[in-house]
């Protein structure tokens, strides 16, 4: 297995102390974040560097671990993240119910210092395993860039941060021109040679990690750009059309080029409450449908 950053546990509890005796008994293995109350767990929680695991008193004012604990497990973002809580309240009743809002773990306190870590290793090995089987999942196995799966939970997320954040979201749908006439040419196993490197070349081209490029079916790609204006995306567009025709990868039955290009439809959306995501792939497939109309090997705004 490839090396992996250290984990992160969110340490959530009212009092310095009990966050103390548990970053001083996690510092040495895992990163450590704490929050001392309900609106400072959530927003980290809900940050673009989420944690791995959350350890949640129950007792706090204002917001209290249980209403912390609905509010995560009901928003798409922040269910997957396993939450353990770690608190004074040692009645069967508080277990079962800090169980039920879907906690996977309560531990009481006192704690027991070995038994917490042994408990913490246990719940973050298997998130890590899960994760690396919902990663493989999410890859197309010819190109290894992110599948289509991905690419729908990835917009679905981004949708819904765009809307909250009001910012724009930004989407790329990406094609190789006259790729039929490439099999035809070269034959298959030169054509699936050319889409890897392709997929390759998209996914160096972009700058940002939030940037995602999707392999969306047959030669075509999908990019999705978040918080990206119609004018960034046009000029990331732009970066990818140059970064395939730098390839040269020779292509002698193609009418426009003698090397591989791509055309590119770009739409740009500032999701509102009326919208739907099925619009802004409407808006950039008829984009994409434009600049294979016009010519290929070019960019269309839609």
């Amino acid at each position: 297995m490839k090396d992996e950053k250290k984990q992160t546990i969110l340490i959530v509890d009212d009092s310095r102390t009990n966050i103390m005796a548990l970053a001083d008994l996690l510092k040495d293995v895992w990163a450590i974040k704490i929050a001392t109350n309900g609106k400072d767990a959530l927003r980290i929680a809900f940050s673009e560097d989420q944690p791995d695991l959350i350890l949640l008193d129950v007792m706090m004012p204002d917001m209290d671990g249980y209403e912390v604990c609905k509010r995560l497990k009901a928003a798409p973002e922040t269910k997957h993240i396993p939450i353990v809580f770690v608190t004074a309240m040692n009645q069967a009743k508080d277990e079962e119910y800090g169980l039920s809002l879907g906690a996977i773990d309560y531990i009481t306190k006192p704690i027991s210092p070995p038994i917490v870590k042994a408990r913490v290793n246990n719940h973050l090995e298997l998130k890590r395993y899960r994760d690396l089987l919902k990663e493989n999942s999410m890859v197309d196995g010819l190109t290894g860039v992110a599948n289509r799966r991905r690419f729908d939970e990835a917009i679905e997320l981004e949708w819904r941060r765009a809307l909250r954040y009001e910012h724009s979201l930004s989407l790329l749908m990406v094609d190789i021109d006259y790729f039929k006439r490439y099999n035809d040419t070269y034959g298959h196993l030169e054509g699936d040679e050319c889409l890897r490197k392709v997929a390759i070349t998209l996914k160096q081209t972009l700058k940002r990690p939030l940037d995602m490029l999707a392999r969306w079916g047959g030669e075509e790609f999908a990019c999705l750009l978040p918080d990206t204006d119609a004018e960034s995306a046009f000029k990331v567009a732009e970066q990818l059309r140059k970064a395939i025709v730098g390839l040269q990868l020779p292509h002698e039955s193609s009418p426009i080029s003698e090397y591989v290009t791509v055309s590119i439809g770009v739409a740009t959306v500032l999701p509102n409450a009326e919208m739907h995501r099925e619009d802004l792939f409407k808006q950039s497939d008829e984009a994409l449908y434009k600049a294979k109309e016009n010519g290929r090997n070019q960019i269309f705004m839609g």
